[in-house]
């Protein structure tokens, strides 16, 4: 699936680690994708988005009032985690190695590295993302975040496009239907309808 992603898709996916990183919050949820998709005020999600007062500043202050710094999933379950976020991955045909490729290619070889005295010590499937050569950090998505990754692929497929661009990823966000970052959008009374007739024409117009 990783090799339908645009670019920009492919930022937004990296930036979503790197937002989760920032706040120091895992796993990887829905509003980390959505703070991602607001980077650039320029794009087609975020002019969709301003209107109704949603920008980049707005989700981050929204995220910090609703989730603690420091928000980790329970070390008892931790390798079950790994174990689903391996088969949903391998399920949509995301390739680990592609990412890491992917991530170094966007930021700069040695852009995962984190340094040694923030690094977490839990080791796992994203472990191999961080080359410093202490404790390797693991950043695992949320298993609602790898369904909207699932959902973004087939809104493509609905649509019958064969790209991945950063609309399919808030079509995915919108079909799931749930988590923080439905929240923070439905909270501000977005029209979901138009918010999804927008971002359709803005693929439509990509695709011809």
């Amino acid at each position: 699936m990783f090799e339908r992603f645009t670019h920009g898709a492919r930022e937004i996916v990296v930036g979503a680690q790197h937002e989760a990183r920032e706040l120091h919050q895992s796993p990887i949820g829905t509003q980390h994708l959505l703070l991602a998709m607001l980077a650039d005020p320029s794009s087609a999600i975020a002019r969709a988005l301003a209107a109704d007062g949603i920008d980049q500043r707005y989700v981050r202050a929204e995220i910090l009032r609703r989730v603690p710094a420091d928000a980790a999933p329970d070390t008892a379950t931790l390798v079950d985690r790994d174990a689903d976020d391996r088969e949903a991955l391998k399920a949509i045909g995301i390739d680990l190695d592609q990412v890491r490729r992917a991530i170094e290619e966007n930021f700069g070889p040695g852009a995962l590295r984190l340094p040694r005295a923030q690094a977490p010590k839990r080791r796992g499937l994203f472990g191999r993302f961080y080359a410093g050569e202490g404790a390797k950090g693991h950043i695992p998505f949320s298993p609602r975040n790898k369904k909207v990754l699932e959902l973004s692929l087939r809104e493509a497929l609905r649509l019958k496009h064969n790209f991945i661009a950063p609309e399919h990823l808030l079509l995915g966000l919108l079909r799931e239907g749930d988590g923080l970052a439905m929240q923070i959008i439905t909270e501000r009374e977005v029209d979901l309808g138009r918010l999804r007739t927008t971002l359709t024409q803005a693929l439509n117009d990509k695709a011809a």
